[in-house]
């Protein structure tokens, strides 16, 4: 006992780091407002759920979800191409996932409710091997070969 009241503070600190590593878990898993792959997956199989990178052209054309819906963060208000049943999940993806979940913020706001994002990005999806597909590059005349 005389050991535990010698040392209180670092058992103190041991709990709280304990804590703060399970508190994701807790929580219900990754960030708020995000899925991982799995569960993306999963919202696209069974739930009809839509894929959007909302990554740069360029990022988009280097590689992107295999039938995902390219629509810059920048456009993403309004776009034409967001479907009309604001119920359906909604999967927002970025290279890395940190512009997926400002996307899927705003995109909650205008009222599409399931609107999440991929946590880890394009490069989560890589990593669990799911298909990832690359646009053709245009020769440097810009014509198409």
């Amino acid at each position: 006992m005389k050991f535990f009241l010698d040392n209180w503070i670092l058992f103190a600190l041991a709990a709280t780091s304990g804590g703060l590593l399970f508190w994701p878990l807790i929580k219900g898993g990754a960030a708020a407002g995000s899925v991982g792959t799995g569960e993306a997956v999963r919202l696209i199989n069974r739930e009809k759920g839509v894929l959007i990178d909302v990554g740069e052209t360029a990022e988009f054309e280097a590689g992107h979800a295999a039938g995902a819906r390219h629509i810059p963060l920048g456009q993403l208000e309004g776009h034409k191409q967001l479907p009309t049943n604001k119920t359906l999940p909604l999967l927002l993806m970025c290279p890395t996932g940190s512009r997926a979940g400002r996307a899927a913020a705003l995109l909650r706001k205008a009222g599409y409710e399931k609107a999440v994002a991929v946590a880890g990005g394009t490069a989560a999806w890589r990593d669990a091997s799911l298909p990832v597909e690359r646009l053709a590059a245009k020769p440097a005349d810009g014509k198409a070969a």
